[in-house]
């Protein structure tokens, strides 16, 4: 008779067990996973874990628009969160998507296409918006540990000193510990090498070798400094 009594309120257990994670909310395991701190943030978090939405979504400074997130319960079992992200219809960036991943030691991104506006992260370096075409990063320990894809930053027409094409692209790369996205126009003349840190600190250093030598005095009080036979012009910042 114990055995009978025990086995429904067991049953009746583990079923509100599964009920409360299945409905766990959205916004308390971005908080317990600490995506805060890796810099994602929205105006506003609905929904359980597994099938939520992010309003108003931002990586650091870039806006990421609204997005449906939720979290991969298979991952779960190696040990790794992953939470799969994808813009939502009728938004700038419906066409995101792509997944955030980390454990205890490990933090990164897992083929994401997007295209995001800078803003003026990058200011006076004058990117307007990033593509990225199936980009996945991964640090360790805080060292870049694995990076692929290729990434597209379109160039506004702000520095009358230059000619600046409206795009540069490169294939993105760790180097020293750090991500590499180097951008580059196709004749090679002028590049954007960014360097950033598993903190979200940047480097970005504009390259460029002018053909008219009669600009060099403007580049020099716009901020560049002569490298050989280019000027360059250098930006650090935070995400």
């Amino acid at each position: 008779m114990i055995g009978l009594k025990t086995r429904p309120l067991a049953l009746f257990g583990a079923m509100l067990t599964v009920a409360l994670i299945a409905l766990f909310p959205l916004r308390l395991a971005l908080g317990a996973f600490g995506l805060a701190d890796e810099g994602l943030s929205a105006r506003e978090v609905t929904g359980p874990v597994w099938w939520g939405g992010l309003g108003e979504a931002r990586y650091g400074n870039v806006a990421l628009g609204d997005l449906s997130a939720g979290l991969s319960p298979i991952r779960l079992f190696v040990g790794r969160a992953r939470i799969d992200v994808v813009g939502q219809g009728g938004t700038p960036n419906e066409s995101l998507h792509g997944a955030l991943s980390f454990s205890r030691n490990t933090a990164g991104m897992d083929d994401v296409t997007a295209t995001v506006p800078a803003g003026d992260a990058f200011a006076p370096v004058p990117i307007t918006s990033i593509a990225f075409d199936d980009v996945s990063v991964h640090f360790q320990d805080g060292r870049c540990e694995n990076a692929e894809g290729k990434v597209t930053a379109t160039i506004a027409a702000t520095m009358p000193q230059l000619n600046l094409p409206p795009t540069l692209s490169g294939n993105v790369r760790c180097d020293g510990g750090a991500l590499l996205v180097p951008l580059a126009s196709q004749a090679q003349t002028e590049s954007i090498a960014v360097t950033i840190q598993a903190d979200g600190k940047y480097r970005a250093v504009l390259s460029v070798r002018p053909s008219d030598a009669s600009v060099g005095g403007a580049l020099t009080a716009a901020g560049f400094r002569q490298v050989g036979a280019g000027y360059q012009l250098t930006v650090a910042g935070n995400f």
